[in-house]
C-alpha cells in the first residue's frame, strides 16, 4: 500500500482532512467517545470537558504510553481544540467538523513550533486519520510502515 499524502502547510499549521458519508454527530462520536477512539487511536479515561484533562492511551504507540489531553474548547458536534505535552514536544490540536449534504469533513490543524517538524508529524497524522477512515469502515487497520518516512518529504517540500 501507497497511501498519497493529503495534508500541507499554511506557515507552520499542518492542515489535513478527511470526508465521511455520515452525519457530523456520528463522525463527531468517533473522534470523542473512548470505545470509539481505543479502535484507531487510543482509549481514554476521566471526564471529559473544556477545561477538564483526560489521560490518553496510545494503543499504537511503542509502548502504549499514556498522556494527559488538556480540553482546551468543545462545541459538540462542531469543534475540538486539545493539548498534550509528551517527549516529542508540545501539541495543540483544533479540529473542525462541518455538514454539507450526506458528507461530514473532519479538519484538524496542529500548529508547529518549527515547520520543518512537518516531515515527522505529517504522516503521522496521515496515518492516524486513515486508520479512522478504516475503523468506521470496519476494513484492516493501515500500517505506519507505508506513511513513514514515504511521506516525509510532501511535507518538507512545503518548508
Amino acid at each position: 500500500m501507497s497511501p498519497q499524502p493529503t495534508g500541507h502547510l499554511s506557515g507552520n499549521d499542518l492542515i489535513l482532512t478527511r470526508r465521511f458519508r455520515a452525519p457530523v454527530a456520528d463522525v463527531w462520536r468517533s473522534v470523542t467517545k473512548s470505545e470509539n477512539t481505543a479502535l484507531w487511536f487510543g482509549r481514554w479515561e476521566g471526564e471529559a470537558g473544556p477545561g477538564k484533562t483526560v489521560r490518553l492511551q496510545l494503543l499504537h504507540e511503542k509502548g502504549q504510553p499514556f498522556a494527559n489531553v488538556a480540553i482546551e474548547e468543545c462545541e459538540a458536534p462542531h469543534r475540538l481544540v486539545v493539548a498534550m505535552k509528551d517527549d516529542f514536544g508540545d501539541w495543540r490540536m483544533e479540529l473542525t467538523f462541518t455538514q454539507a449534504g450526506d458528507e461530514t469533513e473532519l479538519r484538524l490543524v496542529q500548529r508547529l513550533s518549527d515547520a520543518k517538524l512537518a516531515g515527522d508529524v505529517g504522516p503521522g497524522w496521515e496515518y492516524y486519520l486513515d486508520m479512522l477512515v478504516a475503523a468506521r469502515e470496519g476494513k484492516p487497520l493501515p500500517s505506519f510502515d507505508d506513511y513513514y518516512p514515504a511521506q516525509k518529504a510532501h511535507y518538507l517540500s512545503g518548508t
